[in-house]
């Protein structure tokens, strides 16, 4: 699964790896994003503008929000089959903008140890998500968002069994495609990212609480 992830960099360094997305300048840093908070979204919907929905997936259908909190991640195996999530797969599908994300690893006799893993060349990201518009009872509306998850490559694998799905650049269009999309046509798109393009190191249990979003969570541990 995807429960924690950073984004970092500064509105230059986004639009240097996303050129045609138009980004906002006054972006805050943020070193551990956790769920129910706004995270950075590329929707669909045919503008390429940077918005912040609700990490934690609300369907339309939903009586009550609180449904997002179990719906932070999607498994892309079956999108297509789940209720809360195919609707979406075929019409809300959105970019979730990231530079490293976290794993937290079990050893015999010891507590979990997160890990932060991002990419070689520390570039930002985008993980393949799907979102969706809720409508509150007092008319409010509430964007939100879910990570598409997948089988993990080699190196994630020796750390969780399982990886959010990191999209390549060229799968972007297609993903962002505002027309209804098959499974069929989707689903190659949701496979592991190249192990050896990732990194990952491990960090300060620091990171454990939501509330420690500070640059020092992602010194290495000791």
């Amino acid at each position: 699964m995807c429960g924690r992830f950073t984004l970092t960099v500064d509105a230059d360094t986004i639009h240097d790896a996303f050129p045609w997305l138009e980004v906002p300048g006054n972006l805050t840093p943020r070193y551990n994003i956790a769920p129910t908070q706004p995270v950075a979204v590329v929707p669909n919907n045919g503008q390429n503008r940077l918005d912040a929905f609700v990490w934690g997936l609300i369907p339309a259908w939903a009586k009550d929000p609180s449904i997002g909190n179990k719906l932070i991640n999607a498994r892309g195996e079956t999108l297509a089959e789940k209720p809360s999530f195919r609707g979406a797969y075929k019409r809300r599908r959105c970019l979730v903008l990231a530079d490293g994300f976290y794993e937290w690893v079990k050893q015999p006799g010891r507590a979990k140890t997160p890990h932060y893993i991002q990419l070689e060349s520390k570039e930002p990201f985008a993980f393949a998500g799907l979102w969706e518009l809720w409508h509150a009872p007092d008319g409010s509306e509430v964007y939100s968002t879910t990570i598409i998850t997948t089988e993990p490559n080699e190196m994630i694998g020796r750390l969780h069994n399982r990886m959010p799905v990191i999209l390549p650049p060229a799968a972007y269009e297609q993903w962002l495609d505002p027309a209804e999309q098959t499974a069929d046509k989707l689903q190659p798109l949701l496979r592991p990212y190249p192990a050896g393009e990732m990194m990952h190191y491990p960090v300060s249990t620091l990171v454990n609480s939501p509330f420690n979003d500070v640059p020092e969570v992602l010194r290495p541990a000791a």
